[in-house]
């Protein structure tokens, strides 16, 4: 493995956990199948979740295909998401007051049709996390905004989509 790769945020316990139970199957299909039971059904999965980058797959079946012989944008999206989303989840984790997150804006292309299983990489972590931080520091709302692609496996970029999330800390029980 190379090392240079590796991100220099050091996960806490909570995000260690979390990391952990989004990385095992079984944990994943239930997640999916609980809180995004569209995902489940449409075969969605999570290929990596590193602090700085998250990989998801979305394949090519009957359920998720239009009448133009490709994946749904619909069902790219979900797929697209969740490789910022669960990096957002990552960063979120372990931290009292919670943090709040939310999609504010959305942005996607699709230069070719989505043939074949999609991988879709987000390498924003560094971002999302330096988002986090600036929400808990000053207590206002702090927003960043990722990117991913989808590719197919032959490398063909499929779709490529821009995620703003913004985030806040939650205002401490008194």
């Amino acid at each position: 493995m190379d090392n240079t790769t590796q991100t220099a945020v050091k996960l806490n316990g909570a995000q260690q956990a979390f990391k952990k139970k989004m990385m095992n199957a079984l944990a994943f299909n239930t997640f999916t199948l609980t809180q995004v039971p569209l995902g489940y059904l449409a075969g969605m999965r999570m290929k990596k979740l590193e602090a700085d980058s998250c990989e998801t797959t979305m394949p090519f079946t009957w359920l998720n295909k239009n009448p133009f012989k490709s994946i749904y944008f619909a069902a790219q999206s979900m797929a697209a998401e969740l490789s910022t989303a669960a990096i957002c989840m990552l960063a979120v984790q372990g931290y009292s007051p919670s943090v709040a997150f939310i999609i504010v804006d959305l942005q996607a292309t699709f230069p070719k049709k989505a043939t074949g299983k999609v991988t879709f990489t987000c390498v924003d972590g560094d971002k999302i996390f330096e988002a986090v931080r600036k929400a808990i520091e000053t207590g206002e709302a702090a927003t960043v905004k990722a990117k991913t692609v989808g590719k197919m496996k032959d490398g063909t970029i499929v779709s490529e989509f821009y995620f703003t999330w913004s985030f806040k800390q939650r205002s401490k029980k008194k």
